[in-house]
């Protein structure tokens, strides 16, 4: 990617509109008079433009769970040529069989920057998951650590939504429904087949070029929603209207563009003449979004002990069980801590969840060394965890007055299932081989 290029992405970034509201019904046109009024198809549509439905569930889902667009472009997405396998270079997809589920505690310093030109696409790494991607259940945990844009290529994935989370360096997303900036401390949520390309907008640290890394969490079940409240009431946690949804924005551009295609766990590939990214007018609801989560109401105790982490979460995936997510997104935004006897840090704990947690900036008040930004750490179903040592001890003697936490920003993608490890996840060079003993020298203090 060229300085030049870098430049236009960020000029492109500047100022961009958006429309508000998770799960609305948003319209919107980048020249007037082309999304038609009263009808979804009409003979002939406006502008001289294709009429064209994506459905993200199946047409007799309940209303509040269906999930469709309209899209009026230039060509229907049907005008292309055969798809062929491509290589899927780090990419793997469920159902993970590479490795046994491990009940170890694991943890992963960042992913090591590339040493060739490598865009999102290329520069995605799995660390595994679970689940079936051709059933539409599970998920997979990504990273990426990238340092070029994709550069007339363009990115879609049958196989499930994709949730975004950057942990260094700005992207722009140029979807098929407009323009999306995403910085560190926001999520994009790209929904199931919806087709983008991603830019860089910042250089490395050093100054050496632009440069991007993070996370990616890929539902393969239920889209995203917002969780039920309950008792909470009407406010509170991720608010409906923080979430920011593209104006249409399009591409009208001739010539080659590849069309990289996430079917089945594997990549294909086929060479337009045209970018499909053409949509000059859309309506409806399964549409991308972007969040910022320093807007996240955080939700807490006033009195003692603490509530559980599901208290933090942002966006889940329901499951056909009641209460029992496929994928929770939780994030661990600044907040005050004020309970009285009260050992504030989170717990220690075994859970019948999975938990990948991963660190955008700062530290997270659990772990007081070894856990990074870009890094992450796995705890298993019912596999022990909580404080380290430091930690614990630090936090039994404190002093409780009012204590804000806001040097830190962690999120947490919880599953209902084992979290499988692909081969490279578990060889990686970067993985740390003793974290276990961050829980070593824990005394005993039992004094009958």
């Amino acid at each position: 990617m060229t300085g030049t290029d870098n430049e236009r992405a960020r000029k492109a970034a500047e100022g961009l509109a958006y429309s508000s509201g998770f799960g609305n019904e948003h319209s919107s046109e980048a020249v007037p008079g082309a999304l038609p009024v009263g009808r979804n198809s009409p003979q002939r549509a406006p502008l001289g433009l294709y009429a064209e439905q994506l459905s993200g569930s199946a047409f007799t889902e309940p209303r509040s769970h269906n999930r469709r667009s309209w899209l009026y472009r230039i060509r229907p997405s049907a005008a292309h040529p055969p798809f062929v396998r491509a290589n899927r270079g780090e990419i793997r997809s469920a159902p993970f069989t590479e490795c046994l589920p491990d009940p170890n505690r694991l943890r992963w310093d960042p992913l090591p920057a590339p040493a060739d030109p490598t865009d999102f696409i290329d520069g995605l790494w799995t660390l595994g998951g679970n689940g079936d991607a051709t059933q539409r259940t599970g998920m997979a945990v990504h990273l990426y650590h990238v340092n070029a844009s994709m550069e007339r290529r363009v990115f879609g994935n049958a196989d499930g939504e994709l949730l975004i989370v950057p942990e260094r360096g700005g992207l722009l997303l140029r979807t098929e429904f407009g323009l999306l900036r995403v910085e560190p401390g926001h999520v994009a949520l790209i929904p199931r087949g919806v087709r983008f390309r991603v830019e860089l907008l910042d250089a490395a640290p050093d100054g050496t070029g632009p440069t991007a890394r993070g996370y990616v969490c890929e539902n393969y079940g239920r889209p995203f929603e917002l969780p039920h409240l309950g008792p909470i009431g009407a406010n509170g946690l991720a608010n409906a209207r923080d979430f920011l949804a593209p104006t249409a924005a399009y591409e009208d551009v001739e010539g080659p563009v590849e069309v990289v295609n996430k079917f089945c766990g594997h990549l294909w590939t086929a060479t337009y003449d045209h970018s499909p990214l053409d949509v000059v007018a859309w309506h409806g609801n399964h549409v991308p979004y972007v969040y910022d989560l320093r807007r996240f109401n955080v939700i807490g105790s006033i009195s003692y002990d603490h509530p559980d982490p599901s208290i933090f979460t942002v966006l889940t995936s329901p499951s056909d069980t009641p209460g029992l997510a496929g994928v929770d997104f939780v994030v661990f935004a600044p907040r005050w801590l004020v309970g009285e006897d009260t050992f504030r840090p989170p717990y220690f704990h075994r859970n019948v969840m999975t938990e990948y947690m991963g660190l955008i900036e700062g530290a997270y008040d659990a772990k007081a060394a070894g856990f990074v930004p870009g890094g992450g750490s796995l705890h298993n179903m019912m596999s022990a965890h909580g404080p380290d040592r430091e930690t614990f001890e630090r936090a039994s003697a404190a002093e409780l007055a009012p204590q804000k936490i806001d040097d830190g920003l962690a999120f947490m993608f919880e599953t209902r299932w084992p979290l499988t490890l692909t081969e490279q996840a578990r060889d990686a060079g970067h993985r740390q081989r003793g974290y276990d003993d961050v829980w070593q020298g824990l005394q005993r203090h039992f004094r009958p």
